[in-house]
C-alpha cells in the first residue's frame, strides 16, 4: 500500500464508522487528533508512519505539554493514536505500536456537578406553562431530570419511542444500544399537557415529524436548543448557577443514589456500558453524607 498517512487514516475512519459504529462526532474528534499528528510528523520531517519510534512520540507529548493543554485533552489525543496504530497493527500494515507504552498523564479528579433537590424545584417553579413553548420546557425539564438521558438521546425521541400508559420510553443509546427508562407521574403529568396542547399548537399549519419535542418554528429540537432552553428556565429561577444539560443527568443519579437506589439500576437507567462510569456518584454522595453529618451532628 502507498505509504501515505492520509490513506491509512482513511482506512481508520471507515473502520470506526462500519465495524465500531462510532458516532459522527467520536470519528470526527479521532480525525481531528490524528490530523493534528500528521503535522507534527511534517515538522519534525518524518515522512511516514513506519518511521515513528518511541522517542518520537516523547517528543510529541512534550510539544503538548508545552502547549498548556489539559490533562484530558492530552489523554484523549494520545488515545486516539493508540488506537489508530492498534489498528494498523492488527491489519499488518506495520509490526507495533509505538504509543502502546505511553503514559497517559492520569485525570483530574472533578465530583459531577449537580442540582440539589430544592434547586431542582425551583427550576420546574421557573417554567410558564401558560403558553405552548413554556409547557414544551417544563416536559423537556421534566423528562430530563426523570430519566437521566442524554441530551443527544433526547433529541431522537419520537412520539413512537414514549408509551404513556406503562409510562416508559425506549431510548437509543450510544453504540445503538437500547433501553427503556421509566418515568414518574410528574415527568407523564407534563409530557401529556405538552402532547396534547403545546406540541399541536407550535406544530400547528406545519408538518408533523413525529420528533417529541419541538423547536419554535416546529422543527425537531438540537442540543444547542435544550441548552437554551434550559439557559432561559435558570434564567427566570431564582438560583445563580451555570446549567448544562448533563447537570440533570448529574441530579438524576446523585438523588438515586442518595434515596437509596443501588448502584447496578442506576447503571442500567443511565445506560453505562461499565459500572466504573457509575461509580463516580459514590463520591458525591458520600461526599454528601459528610456534609450532612458535619451540619447537623452536635459533636462535628
Amino acid at each position: 500500500m502507498e505509504e501515505n498517512p492520509h490513506q491509512f487514516l482513511k482506512l481508520f475512519m471507515e473502520y470506526m464508522q462500519i465495524e465500531k459504529n462510532y458516532s459522527p462526532y467520536t470519528v470526527e474528534y479521532y480525525k481531528k487528533d490524528i490530523e493534528e499528528f500528521f503535522l507534527f510528523m511534517i515538522e519534525q520531517s518524518i515522512k511516514t508512519l513506519y518511521d515513528i519510534q518511541y522517542s518520537d512520540v516523547r517528543l510529541y507529548l512534550t510539544t503538548l505539554y508545552e502547549k498548556k493543554l489539559s490533562r484530558k485533552s492530552i489523554s484523549r489525543k494520545i488515545s486516539s493514536l493508540r488506537s489508530f496504530y492498534k489498528f494498523l497493527v492488527r491489519e499488518k500494515y506495520l509490526l507495533e505500536n509505538p504509543f502502546a507504552l505511553a503514559s497517559v498523564p492520569k485525570q483530574e479528579k472533578r465530583l459531577p456537578q449537580f442540582f440539589y433537590e430544592e434547586e431542582m424545584d425551583e427550576l420546574f417553579k421557573a417554567c410558564n406553562e401558560q403558553t405552548p413553548l413554556g409547557q414544551r420546557n417544563r416536559a423537556l425539564l421534566e423528562l430530563l431530570y426523570a430519566t437521566g438521558i442524554r441530551v443527544s438521546e433526547c433529541c431522537g425521541l419520537t412520539m413512537d419511542d414514549i408509551d404513556m400508559y406503562l409510562s416508559t420510553i425506549l431510548v437509543h443509546g450510544k453504540g445503538q444500544k437500547d433501553r427503556y427508562v421509566p418515568f414518574g407521574h410528574f415527568a407523564h403529568d407534563a409530557l401529556e399537557q405538552y402532547i396534547q396542547y403545546g406540541r399541536r399548537e407550535i406544530l400547528k399549519d406545519k408538518n408533523d415529524h413525529r420528533f417529541l419535542f419541538v423547536n419554535f418554528r416546529g422543527g425537531p429540537i438540537t442540543a444547542r436548543g435544550i441548552r437554551t432552553v434550559l439557559n432561559s428556565i435558570i434564567e427566570k429561577s431564582s438560583l445563580s448557577a451555570n446549567i448544562h444539560p448533563h447537570m440533570l443527568r448529574h441530579s438524576f443519579a446523585t438523588h438515586l443514589l442518595n434515596n437509596g437506589a443501588d448502584m447496578r439500576t442506576v447503571q442500567e437507567l443511565l445506560g453505562h456500558a461499565f459500572l466504573t462510569s457509575t461509580q463516580v456518584y459514590t463520591h458525591v454522595t458520600n461526599e454528601h453524607l459528610r456534609k450532612t453529618y458535619m451540619n447537623h451532628h452536635p459533636r462535628a
